[in-house]
């Protein structure tokens, strides 16, 4: 591929920053937020559900909250990174724990990885995405140009079915 295939795609100053932790995790995710609230709070926060409601209760921090991941949380997650919303993923998620909701967290993995958004699964990679000067100075992640390969004509809802002489007579009483 070369260049020309890529989108380039700048990511804002101030971030806005998915976090996402199953049952689990919670407390791993919220006591890596405690040590980098400073730096949080000069950015945009989204989580899901309760994982927001904690981070909010324990540090004050300003959290939009979606759903609760096994309600849909997951997908409004992987449908803001698709709209260009979320610049950055922070996902602590269980590999011990079976979740209910497993294809959605699938999905939302997959399109994190799709859109090329910095994603991390544990406290140590999430250390080196905060903590990297990529973070602070200006970055531009590249996306593959996907709508040069795919093609197929866009969507044309189908036209009103209408009667026709081949159509079956109504029944005669």
């Amino acid at each position: 591929m070369t260049e020309a295939d890529y989108l380039r795609v700048p990511l804002r100053e101030r971030k806005h920053i998915g976090l996402v932790a199953h049952d689990g995790r919670k407390a791993d995710l919220l006591a890596w937020v405690q040590d980098h609230r400073d730096l949080l709070a000069r950015h945009m926060l989204y989580a899901t559900g309760t994982t927001g409601a904690l981070i909010h209760q324990h540090t004050g921090l300003p959290v939009y909250r979606l759903k609760s991941g096994p309600f849909g949380g997951d997908q409004q997650m992987g449908a803001l990174i698709a709209d260009g919303e979320i610049d950055m993923l922070v996902f602590f998620w269980d590999p011990l724990e079976p979740q209910p909701h497993d294809p959605d967290v699938k999905a939302l993995l997959r399109i994190a990885v799709l859109y090329n958004i910095p994603t991390a699964s544990n406290r140590s990679t999430a250390d080196f995405l905060i903590t990297s000067p990529w973070f602070t100075q200006p970055y531009a992640r590249r996306i593959p140009a996907y709508h040069r390969r795919i093609h197929r004509p866009p969507f044309v809802a189908p036209a009103e079915p209408t009667e026709t002489a081949d159509a079956a007579p109504e029944a005669q009483t």
